[in-house]
């Protein structure tokens, strides 16, 4: 599934293959995805060295060019969750982003 970039993304269009890496590369040591709804979707992590801090960073970030995004980043006595909200219209995101990782719902 190709990643859909919204219109109102201000990360500039050289930059943006980087940062889905970025989120590929946290992503793909997830352990499980949950949708919680249509504009919901939370992502669970192992707390391995660091990982905290890189999804910390990296929602920053995020939320600084595409401030339609909800981060919450939270560390569970030895798990860290990741949760994503977006409004309506950008639900698809979820959707891509979900389906990169290849864990199921």
């Amino acid at each position: 599934m190709a990643f859909e970039i919204p219109h109102s993304c201000t990360l500039p269009t050289a930059e943006r293959p980087i940062r889905l890496a970025e989120f590929d590369t946290l992503l793909e040591s997830a352990t499980l995805a949950k949708r919680d709804n249509a504009m919901h979707l939370t992502f669970y992590f192992d707390d391995a060295k660091g990982l905290e801090a890189q999804a910390r960073d990296l929602t920053a970030r995020e939320s600084s060019c595409c401030s339609f995004f909800d981060f919450n980043v939270a560390n569970d006595g030895g798990q860290i969750i990741v949760g994503i909200g977006v409004p309506d219209q950008h639900a698809s995101i979820l959707n891509s982003l979900q389906s990169r990782t290849g864990l199921p719902a």
